[in-house]
Order: structure tokens, then C-alpha cells, then sequence
């Protein structure tokens, strides 16, 4: 069995931390009789800046026919972030469907949080973000530009099928982890969009008895996340707040170096991008000093969501067994290897 990936490395130490995931995840597809068949995209800011685009205009038919999607960090000085955001994350999300951001965090042996006192047990739970709409919207604009009442309109946009597919995915979720889900509101403040999703998750959640659930404030929750982490499992939310709560998660389970995701389109319509959390970090590109756990890790969901799940857990199982040793580990990790012998590392352990 083959199976067809798009890889998209991307900018800065995506381009870095990439070749070692493909490393990895080639030596596990190896060892579990199947293969992994990569095709390279050079879609970038790079590309951007000689062509004025991040990918061609039909970029999204050319993805159309793969198994899945790698895709390295994107973003470089001299091309502002909603460009690279708007020019190729969010048009891919969007057109493969790919409304679920999954973004898994655990502290994992041989790393730190910034929580004193917290044991790996208390530290691991998983952001269920809507990735379709909500806060990231087109709608709105600028008006009266340069005059002194010159003013923006950003619209958000909630459907009922868009959150209500998010939060049943949240729930489906729990039933397989500790059956417990938590929803991030701010209807106290968001009069129309938040009391809508609050009323579609109490309709939803009567469905799932056996489901413990209840809703937090986002600004509670946040707070939460770092005082009392051992109380969430399961978090779903809106565009924005999904966005930002994941970002906390990763800081306080070891850092975004550690942290991968998935943009999933659940009925597998359409094939489904995996990403490390983290940025494409320009100012330490190409030094060779990158963590590539995040991306293996990615890799690891994407094996999973491809339905190699002996492959996905020896991947995360040879991440683990190189961390909890020691020896191998990146300057962000308190050592002085090198991405390639951090990757080489992790590729040997599976063996």
C-alpha cells in the first residue's frame, strides 16, 4: 500500500524540520510495509515575493487527488502575515473542507512546563478549534481611509452546521479519552455569536449522557489552563478562541516546539493537512538548530488519520524514548544537537 503526500515545507525551519519528519515517517512506513509516495510544493513566501502569489491559481486542484498534506511552517519577513495566511492556509482549510483543527498537547518525558509542581499525567489535553469560519472571516472592511471617522467592520460568521459538526466532533472525541468536555464562550460579552454556540452545545451535549460537560468563559478558562490544568481533557472552540487557547496549552506542556496539529476533514472527502503549531522562526532558519518534534509529531497524526496506527504510535513512542534518554536534544530542549541528529535520532529509535 502507497499512499500519496503532498508536501508543502514552506518557509524558515519549515523547510528544516520537514526533511527530518519525511526522514522519520519514511523509516516507519518502511518498517510497516507501506510507503509513503512525497510530492514537494514550493509554495512559500519565497514564492510569493518572485511571483506574487503562494500558490498557483489552481493549487487546490493540483492537492485534490493526494492522501494527505505536509505542510511546514509558513511566513517571512517582508510579507505580512494575513498574506501568507490568506494566500495559502486558509484557502486549503477551506476548500478540502478541513473544519476540524485538532491540536493534541502533552508533556512528554525528558521536558519541562513552565508549571512547576505538574507530573505528565495533569499536562496532556486536547484543542477541538473550529477551522471553517467564526472569527476569521472576509466579511467587513475599511471605510472613510485617512479621514479622522475612518473605521474597520470585521465580521464573524456561525452557522448552525458549523458548530454543531465541531462540537459533536469534540464529544465523539471524549467517548474515546476521559469523556469529559470542556466549551470556551464569551457570551457574557458576544451577544449574538456566543450565546448561539452556547445554546447549540447544551442541545448537543443532551445527546451524550454519558458525557461530562460544561462551558467557561474563555478569559476563566485561560486561567484554568495554568492553574488547574488536570481539570481539562476534551476543549472545544470557536476559530479565534481555539486558536489562542491552543497556543497556551502548547506553552505550559513544553513549549510550541512540541506541539503538532491536524486540519481534519472528518468524512474523508478530501484529504486532511498536518502542521507543527509553531511559526516558521526566520531568524534561527537553516542554523540546523530547529526542534523537528513538532513536525514528526504532526506526522504522526497524519499515519493515524491515514489509518496506520501501528506506524503513528512507534513514531511517538521513538519520540519519547529519545527524549526520556536525553543524549539527542536541541538547544531549546537544553542540549546542543543538531535538527538532523535530533531526526536521525528518533528515525534509529523506531528501529
Amino acid at each position: 500500500m502507497n499512499y500519496r503526500i503532498a508536501a508543502i515545507p514552506g518557509d524558515g525551519i519549515g523547510v528544516d524540520v520537514s526533511v527530518e519528519a519525511r526522514k522519520v515517517l519514511d523509516r516507519a512506513a518502511e518498517l510497516n510495509g507501506f510507503g509513503l509516495e512525497w510530492t514537494e510544493f514550493d509554495w512559500s513566501c519565497e514564492r510569493y515575493t518572485s511571483t506574487g502569489t503562494m500558490m498557483p491559481a489552481d493549487g487546490v486542484e493540483q492537492l485534490a487527488a493526494f492522501d494527505g498534506i505536509f505542510l511546514g511552517a509558513v511566513g517571512f519577513p517582508g510579507v505580512p502575515d494575513h498574506v501568507s495566511l490568506w494566500g495559502l492556509l486558509i484557502p486549503l482549510r477551506r476548500a478540502f473542507a478541513q473544519y476540524v483543527n485538532l491540536r493534541p498537547v502533552r508533556l512528554l518525558p525528558g521536558t519541562t512546563s513552565a508549571l512547576a509542581g505538574r507530573s505528565a499525567d495533569e499536562l496532556e489535553m486536547v484543542i477541538v478549534r473550529e477551522n471553517s469560519e467564526g472569527e476569521y472571516s472576509q466579511l467587513g472592511g475599511r471605510h472613510n481611509a485617512g479621514r479622522p471617522d475612518e473605521f474597520v467592520l470585521q465580521e464573524s460568521v456561525f452557522t448552525r452546521v458549523g458548530v454543531e459538526r465541531i462540537i459533536r466532533y469534540a464529544f465523539d472525541l471524549a467517548r474515546t479519552r476521559t469523556g469529559r468536555v470542556c466549551s470556551a464562550t464569551k457570551s457574557n460579552g458576544l451577544i449574538h455569536s456566543m450565546p448561539f454556540w452556547d445554546e447549540v452545545f447544551a442541545e448537543i451535549a443532551a445527546e451524550y449522557p454519558d458525557v461530562h460537560s460544561e462551558q467557561c468563559h474563555v478569559d476563566a478558562l485561560a486561567a484554568r489552563m495554568v492553574q488547574q490544568p488536570d481539570r481539562l481533557d476534551v476543549v472545544v472552540a470557536s476559530n479565534l478562541f481555539g486558536d489562542i487557547l491552543s497556543d497556551l496549552a502548547a506553552a505550559v506542556t513544553g513549549g510550541l516546539g512540541m506541539a503538532p496539529s491536524g486540519n481534519i476533514n472528518p468524512p474523508g472527502e478530501f484529504p486532511s493537512m498536518f502542521e507543527a503549531v509553531h511559526g516558521s522562526a526566520p531568524d534561527i532558519a537553516g542554523q540546523g538548530i530547529a526542534n523537528p518534534v513538532a513536525q514528526v509529531l504532526a506526522g504522526a497524526m497524519m499515519l493515524d488519520h491515514l489509518g496506520e496506527t501501528a506506524a503513528a504510535n512507534a513514531v511517538r513512542a521513538a519520540v519519547e524514548r529519545v527524549l526520556a534518554e536525553g543524549r539527542v536534544a536541541t538547544p531549546d530542549l537544553g542540549g546542543k544537537s543538531t535538527t538532523a541528529e535530533l531526526g536521525t535520532a528518533i528515525a534509529d529509535a523506531l528501529s
